[in-house]
């Protein structure tokens, strides 16, 4: 029986980093949503208005003796930048923020002290911006967002944008990479 954890980040579209983090050996599950907002249940048009406060996020269930959560916050920081306010490369609000989104202390203190770190290496030209927030829920996104890059390769923004991400994972990462 393995022992599984779940972690709850966002960093731009949520078809990128779903891509990303579903390249991993021991993430079991990773699902697309939206969190850190006001509004209840929203849907994805209301998201993209910027006006519920909701960030797009992805859920990454994983086995915690393959994974560390150090790891995944690892691998987080990696495929997207943190230091860019409520966007990610061309999608630009709220809904696209860096957020880390902790399900314990435990999971708090690491993201406070990573985020820590990466403002100290100074690797960036700007200041880390990422939120460390508390998950207070976690709403599912439709159907349609779930897997999407693996529905829709070809799709032009997932060739321009979830694609990269994916061979960044497959080669920093190729250790922790599926077989």
């Amino acid at each position: 029986m393995t022992d599984t954890e779940t972690a709850t980040v966002g960093g731009g579209c949520f078809w990128c980093v779903e891509a990303a983090f579903k390249e991993l050996d021991g993430v079991e599950r990773v699902t697309s949503g939206y969190a850190g907002g006001h509004a209840d249940d929203p849907g994805y048009r209301e998201v993209c208005t910027g006006n519920t406060g909701h960030a797009e996020v992805v859920q990454v269930e994983y086995d915690a003796d393959a994974l560390s959560y150090e790891e995944i916050l690892e691998v987080f920081f990696t495929v997207h930048d943190p230091t860019q306010l409520n966007r990610q490369g061309p999608d630009v609000g709220s809904q696209y923020r860096s957020i880390v989104l902790y399900h314990d202390d435990e999971q708090r203190r690491l993201a406070e002290e990573y985020v820590a770190a990466l403002d100290e290496e100074g690797g960036y030209d700007d200041e880390v911006v990422t939120e460390v927030e508390p998950l207070e829920t976690f709403y599912r996104a439709e159907e349609k967002h779930q897997d999407y890059f693996e529905k829709n390769p070809a799709d032009a923004y997932c060739t321009m944008h979830a694609q990269p991400k994916v061979e960044k994972v497959r080669e920093r990462f190729r250790e922790k990479v599926k077989a």
